[in-house]
This record gives C-alpha cells, sequence and structure tokens, in this order.
C-alpha cells in the first residue's frame, strides 16, 4: 500500500477532524501530496495539495478553514478541518500527484475515508 488514509469520522456542525495519509518513503519525497473528496453522483473535487516545498493550494471552499502540512519525518500529509459544515460530507480520498518535465502525469491514490458532518 503506498498510501494509508486515517481519520475520518463523524462530527456535528463546527466540529474539527483531523485527516491523515502516511505515504511510503519514496513517494512523500517525490510526490506533490493532496486531499480530493467526493460525494456520490459527484465528481471528485480538489480539496487542498501541498507540493514537496510545502507550498499548499487550497480550495475556495473550504478556504480559511482547513489546512493542509506535511510531517516529512512521518512522511505524512495531514488535512485539519475545522468549522466543518454538513456540506463537507464525502468521502476523502489521498493523492500522490508527480509530473514529469515531459508532461507525464502519475497518481497514486488513498483507500477513501469517510467524513460526516451532522446537525
Amino acid at each position: 500500500v503506498q498510501l494509508q488514509a486515517s481519520g475520518g469520522g463523524m462530527v456535528q456542525i463546527g466540529g474539527s477532524l483531523r485527516l491523515s495519509c502516511e505515504a511510503s518513503a519514496t513517494i512523500f519525497s517525490l510526490y506533490d501530496m493532496g486531499w480530493y473528496r467526493q460525494v456520490p453522483g459527484k465528481q471528485r473535487e480538489l480539496v487542498a495539495t501541498i507540493s514537496r516545498s510545502s507550498i499548499a493550494n487550497i480550495a475556495d471552499s473550504v478556504k480559511g478553514r482547513f489546512t493542509i502540512s506535511r510531517d516529512n519525518a512521518k512522511n505524512t500529509v495531514i488535512l485539519q478541518m475545522n468549522s466543518l459544515k454538513p456540506e463537507d460530507t464525502a468521502v476523502y480520498y489521498c493523492n500522490a500527484h508527480y509530473r514529469t518535465p515531459g508532461g507525464q502525469n502519475f497518481d497514486y491514490w488513498g483507500q477513501g475515508t469517510q467524513v460526516t458532518v451532522s446537525s
């Protein structure tokens, strides 16, 4: 298993959850990391990404509430989710992405973890 995600669950509106994704050392050192989410019947959407140099990109829908970080000592990318809303309910997927200088893309995906925000 290249990516192992954990930390999903059920939380009330306004609560917090922390998702973690541990990668193999090789993947973590070479790939940009990120989180995506998907609800039934909709396309998978980007939540946040973080480059190897720790430059973060956060989707507008979660900006100001979610943060993404890398723990290089543990080969882990962390998504801290605060002020959760019902519309954040989804299956969250960890992603590792690498683009070669020639433009070829390589992606690994974690197994998905359910996040449910209830009233």
